[in-house]
């Protein structure tokens, strides 16, 4: 058993051509005593197919005719065809290098216009060029300027959609969504998009594809019940009669579509009618359209017509005349006219030519028939104008078309306005004094006309350009002013990183007053008490420039906040390098070698070095505050729909010298307190310090990239962190051991404990107990 699928309005296409060739044989008056012939191939839709046949067909490789008394390769003149735009591009692309005439039917892709790369490429179908115009005017029209767009993947779809955003961007439309269809009708990609379609807030839907490109979507759409859009359709979908159904009634009435020119055929209906099938074993396509067409096989062995096995056997008597499908149907000839355009417009080229008297003509031997097709003009007998323009576009002409609900539950097209190179010459009417609109859409109100004269309109059709301060609301239909996006205080990250700031300045404070009671216990006096308290001081500092951080920036706020930060780490810094220096000298100092250390590092030099090192900080703050100071900064860069409020660093030379500065003395203090770690004191301050100032390093080397890739108010969020944490390690690390000795073991806050006096004299004790019981036990052994 094997399965046939048959289409049959390709099929009247192709007898469309046949019937365009004897018309013209019977014309006395185009192509006098010379005899017109046609060869059909089934390009099976597929490239390849299609693109040997054109080649077969171009080379001659057929040895003779087979109802003619003429031999020898088939003289071809041109080809009709191919239907599709990918084929044609590829047909095109060889055989124009021979300047085979190709004359399309179907194939609108707009870059079949380019001259230079497919010169003998014609068209009696519109480019897209001119659909996309016509479709935008239809837009313009309904004020639908807020839309989606669907498309499929290939050339026809592709082309069609790049110029539809051109164009929309030029009359300052907008282009809610753009969705490419699947090439291979992944179930998971067709609910992406039907899922893009049900969250956008556009309610008209532009759909440039192919019939069975849209097939899945479309079954995926009635699926899920998707009412309430309004589709616009292209012209290779607009007459499809698979979406004519009642399946497809609830979601797709009211579609408007552009359609090409509908045309009549005068005797058409009647050559259809007159087929019938032969026994030509070779010819076999008549045999297959009347097995689909009456559900019969000429054949007794299992055959199936669309998937349904057929028992009835066809007898070639039955009548055509009593069936009721788009063969039959000539009323709305679309596609089938386009055919028949296209054989006339190669007849008159070919009758031009012959015409053309010898040495008289433009080329020699009057054999350029591409030369005489583009001049072609001549009237159908329905009255329609044909001719080419310089790229081998036919005029632009469209049907607009309004699918209606029938009676009957099925869906029934419409003509409802004509639209002429691109302008509207008339449009399709807009309902007036409806008493109520269907789900999904509004009432407008219609200017000029009684209060009772409504538009049902969709929602959020109207799309301006907002100004940069603004965006649109949820609903798609008005400017609102943009949120503008800061670290406050009433943010949750803005309560929470002042709470840590006043914390650790309640801290701060909280030791300053654990010293000041206790400041002539040893622990307080030893490593200069004043440093202490004058570290104690930066560090509070530290903690409350934080609040300068936080809140709607302001100009002075953003010049402070930096500047602040800068000034009070160097002063914690140079203290902490200071107190370093100190110990390093105390211990030289206990050496015979080194007596005269402290001498050189007197209390006057510890303030002499902690404000010039600080003084050199002031300095790069003034000079970047004065050149280039930060200032508030509104930035639409993060998200288009916020403003995200910042303070612009003015100079990143400027605050990188201020980081780098800090950097730099803390690695000196690192450095200076590592090698002084193992220093023989009982309570050596150098190895408190190493462990502060390792976390200080690690916390501000981790805060460059993540500072960097931190958007918005989360940039500040970083800085504050890192300031927080830092000032946090150092408070901890250097006085959590000193209030740890002051109050819960007053005992060793004494000298001998600091120096370690105590435990030495306690080792000496120990020791010579030991001694003397050891010389008691060898006595007692010498007696024995």
């Amino acid at each position: 058993m094997w399965i046939i699928l048959f289409n049959i309005e390709i099929f009247q296409q192709a007898q469309t051509m046949a019937f365009a060739v004897n018309e013209i044989n019977k014309n006395p008056n185009l192509l006098p005593n010379i005899t017109l012939g046609y060869h059909l191939y089934d390009n099976c839709v597929r490239l390849g197919i299609a693109f040997r046949a054109a080649i077969s067909l171009a080379s001659g490789t057929e040895e003779s005719f087979s109802n003619l008394n003429c031999t020898g390769p088939p003289p071809v003149i041109g080809i009709v065809g191919d239907p599709s735009s990918t084929p044609s591009i590829a047909i095109s692309n060889v055989l124009g290098l021979f300047r085979v005439p190709i004359v399309s039917h179907y194939a609108t892709c707009s870059c079949l216009s380019d001259r230079k790369k497919y010169p003998s490429f014609f068209r009696t179908i519109p480019s897209d060029a001119f659909q996309v115009r016509a479709m935008v005017q239809i837009l313009r029209h309904f004020g639908w300027t807020w839309v989606g767009l669907i498309y499929s993947d290939d050339d026809y779809g592709i082309y069609a959609a790049q110029l539809f955003q051109q164009e929309m961007q030029l009359f300052g439309h907008c282009v809610a969504f753009s969705e490419i269809l699947p090439h291979d009708n992944n179930l998971r990609d067709i609910q992406r998009i039907t899922g893009v379609i049900e969250a956008s807030t556009a309610r008209v839907v532009v759909v440039f594809s192919t019939s069975s490109f849209l097939i899945p979507l479309m079954e995926e759409v009635v699926l899920q019940n998707m009412t309430g859009r309004q589709w616009i359709a292209s012209e290779a979908w607009t007459t499809s009669p698979v979406y004519h159904t009642p399946r497809f009634l609830p979601i797709l009435g009211g579609t408007l579509g552009i359609a090409i020119r509908r045309g009549e055929i005068q005797g058409l209906r009647e050559f259809l009618l007159r087929l019938r099938p032969s026994n030509d074993q070779k010819n076999n396509i008549v045999r297959i359209f009347w097995e689909n067409m009456f559900r019969c096989s000429f054949e007794n062995w299992g055959r199936a017509i669309d998937g349904e096995q057929v028992k009835k056997v066809c007898t070639g008597q039955e009548d055509l005349s009593n069936t009721d499908t788009p063969y039959t149907d000539v009323s709305g000839l679309r596609a089938a006219y386009n055919v028949y355009k296209a054989v006339y417009a190669l007849a008159h080229a070919l009758h031009d030519l012959m015409q053309c008297e010898e040495g008289r003509g433009p080329f020699s031997g009057n054999s350029c028939l591409v030369h005489y097709l583009q001049k072609v003009n001549f009237t159908t007998g329905f009255g329609d104008h044909v001719s080419f323009d310089k790229n081998g576009d036919a005029l632009a002409i469209y049907d607009v078309l309004n699918w209606q609900p029938n009676s009957d539950g099925s869906i029934r097209i419409h003509t409802v306005g004509v639209v002429n190179k691109g302008a509207a010459t008339e449009m399709p009417p807009r309902s007036l004094c409806s008493e109520s609109c269907p789900p999904g859409t509004r009432q407008a109100r219609r200017k000029g006309l009684p209060v009772c004269c409504f538009d049902c309109l969709p929602y959020a059709i109207e799309c301006t350009v907002c100004p940069d301060e603004f965006w649109s609301n949820s609903d798609k239909d008005q400017c609102v002013p943009k949120e503008v996006e800061f670290l406050s205080y009433e943010d949750p990250l803005g309560i929470s990183l002042t709470t840590a700031s006043l914390l650790g300045t309640c801290i701060c404070a909280l030791v300053m007053v654990i010293f000041a009671l206790h400041r002539n216990t040893p622990i307080v006096r030893a490593n200069n008490s004043e440093l202490s308290f004058l570290l104690l001081l930066s560090l509070k500092l530290c903690f409350l420039c934080v609040l300068l951080f936080i809140g709607r920036p302001q100009l002075w706020t953003c010049q402070l906040r930096h500047a602040v930060f800068g000034i009070s780490f160097v002063l914690c810094i140079s203290s902490i390098l200071v107190k370093t220096m100190v110990v390093i000298a105390v211990f030289k100092s206990s050496r015979p070698e080194g007596k005269g250390a402290m001498k050189w590092f007197g209390a006057a030099q510890q303030r002499c070095t902690v404000l010039v090192l600080t003084a050199l900080q002031v300095v790069i703050c003034a000079v970047w505050l004065s050149t280039a100071s930060p200032t508030p900064h509104k930035n639409n860069q993060y998200t288009r729909s916020k403003i995200v409020y910042e303070c612009a660093i003015g100079s990143v030379a400027g605050f990188s010298m201020l980081l780098g500065y800090i950097g730099l003395l803390a690695a000196v203090s690192f450095l200076l307190a590592f090698l002084a770690r193992n220093l023989p004191d009982n309570f050596n301050e150098a190895k408190f310090i190493t462990f502060s100032m390792l976390i200080f390093c690690a916390v501000w080397i981790a805060f460059v990239p993540a500072y960097v890739s931190s958007p918005g108010k989360y940039a500040v969020a970083v800085e504050i962190f890192a300031i927080l944490a830092s000032s946090f390690g150092l408070l901890v690390a250097i006085f959590a051991p000193k209030c740890y000795i002051i109050l819960l073991h007053p005992e060793r806050n004494t000298k001998n404990a600091i120096m370690g006096r105590e435990t030495q004299n306690k080792y000496i004790t120990q020791s010579k107990r030991h001694l003397r019981i050891l010389r008691i036990i060898q006595g007692r052994l010498y007696l024995l």
